[in-house]
């Protein structure tokens, strides 16, 4: 009886919450797989050392469990973008999904270093399909009207799983689950993998560009050795004291991406179809937007490293309070998120120029308050200003995706998506890597803590010369939001 109930209001529903129902479906599975790459990216952290004793990993190997992943994900993001315009977003959604799965399972199950490598390697793999597929869809299901709504959930999980990952990587672990120490970090993945792929199979729409035919196996091969060239030593070079290679090989790496654009556009005038679509670059719009969102990975990559510095090393806060500045920033990211993509339908491009602006008068602020109390800074003066710089941080994200992906054609959604993706990664790999430079530029030859607060403050003007170069570029971005302009 109740079944005929339901299946008798399902047909009796009007067509619009039909289609309001299929796209919160829709938005709820594509933002857990997101969710879940953005706590694999960094639940591990916490739980590396438990997995040194328990398998025990050199120090190489250790670094290696997180570099494969973030390595892996950032090289194959373009290719993965492009799959899905080529064979469709659904279809490919569901592979890298159902890998990544795999790939937990794996990962939990892994005796030896080396298994645990290679499975977080494929992890990285399979989230480079998976993740693009994440802006192609909301960019293709929803419509201007909704879109904001969609793309300040996005915001809201990408700042959730930033700060729930290590948090949560600390708090599994301890627990022990069933005496399996670390491997829960893994292992939860997959009741949440199997929903993702359920659910996907049955609601997701599908959409592709029909005019592409294959993939473009020569720029998939320049592209990804461009990138590894230069994202394999921004990764691994810190550890190694930036030996002559790892200055050589980012050089080289441009080199090989120069040539790939010369062959994507040699490819594009003969007709045939690049891996990426050259005219996505013809809109000023998405090339500022892209250019930001270089400029957001690297300030983010620079600042949240140098800050943990200063709380741990500088204030000498335990791990428990130094969290809390990362709670602090997170909400105020998933408010100004919110905020953003309100006041981005009316005031276009000022609302992440605003929170551009409000994130480097914060920090600003901050700067002179380190300076004025040194190594003596209170615990609520260290994190209250992070409410207000997230704020600012959140009102940049989510508006600055829904600006320059709005920009793209339906039909290359899923290389825009890719080419976003990839400016992000590649923002936090050249960011983390000039920590190292920027942070200790600054740093005097005295005690410990005067040392560290003395370098964060200068770190600082750093980031907040990155803040003002993205108030400047996101002057290209439109105005007004495309809802407002057609009426």
């Amino acid at each position: 009886m109740s079944a005929d109930t339901d299946t008798s209001s399902l047909r009796s529903a009007s067509p619009k919450s039909r289609t309001d129902r299929r796209r919160a479906i829709t938005l709820a599975v594509v933002l857990v797989a997101e969710l879940m790459n953005a706590l694999d990216g960094s639940i591990v952290d916490t739980a590396l050392p438990s997995i040194r004793n328990d398998t025990g990993a050199s120090t190489a190997a250790v670094q290696w469990i997180h570099a494969a992943y973030a390595l892996t994900f950032a090289l194959g993001l373009i290719t993965g973008g492009r799959l899905g315009d080529l064979y469709g977003r659904k279809r490919t959604f569901l592979v890298g999904t159902g890998v990544f799965t795999a790939a937990s399972l794996l990962c939990g199950l892994a005796g030896t270093p080396a298994l645990l490598i290679a499975a977080r390697a494929v992890q990285g793999v399979a989230a480079a399909v998976m993740v693009p597929q994440v802006l192609a869809t909301l960019h293709i299901t929803f419509d201007e009207g909704s879109r904001a709504k969609a793309f300040s959930l996005y915001g809201t999980i990408m700042s959730l799983g930033s700060v729930a990952g290590p948090v949560l990587g600390g708090v599994i672990t301890g627990a022990d689950l069933f005496g399996l120490g670390w491997r829960p970090i893994f292992l939860i993945n997959l009741p949440i993998g199997l929903a993702a792929l359920l659910l996907g199979l049955r609601h997701l729409p599908e959409s592709r560009d029909h005019h592409a035919r294959r993939l473009d196996l020569t720029g998939v091969a320049l592209s990804g050795l461009g990138l590894l060239l230069i994202a394999f030593p921004l990764t691994v070079g810190g550890e190694r004291h930036w030996p002559t290679w790892s200055l050589v090989m980012p050089a080289a790496g441009l080199v090989i991406l120069a040539v790939f654009v010369l062959q994507q556009r040699a490819r594009t005038a003969r007709g045939g179809n690049p891996l990426v679509v050259m005219a996505l670059f013809g809109n000023r719009a998405f090339s500022a937007g892209l250019a930001a969102q270089l400029v957001f990975g690297l300030l983010s990559g620079v600042f949240f490293l140098a800050w943990t510095l200063f709380m741990q090393d500088g204030l000498g806060l335990p791990p428990a309070q130094a969290a809390l500045g990362f709670v602090a920033a997170s909400l105020g990211e998933m408010g100004g998120a919110w905020l953003a993509m309100s006041l981005a339908v009316r005031h276009g491009r000022r609302a992440p120029q605003a929170g551009a602006l409000l994130a480097a008068v914060t920090l600003g602020g901050y700067a002179w308050l380190i300076a004025g109390q040194g190594p003596g800074l209170p615990l609520v003066s260290t994190v209250a200003p992070m409410l207000p710089f997230g704020l600012g941080l959140g009102m940049i994200g989510a508006a600055l995706a829904d600006m320059t992906l709005s920009e793209a054609d339906r039909a290359h959604a899923g290389s825009a998506s890719g080419l976003f993706n990839t400016s992000t990664q590649l923002g936090i790999a050249l960011g983390t890597a000039l920590t190292s430079v920027v942070f200790f530029a600054h740093s005097p030859a005295s005690s410990r803590g005067a040392t560290v607060t003395t370098a964060f403050t200068g770190t600082i003007g750093y980031v907040v010369g990155a803040l003002l170069a993205m108030w400047a570029l996101m002057l290209l971005l439109p105005k007004r939001s495309k809802r407002t302009s057609t009426g």
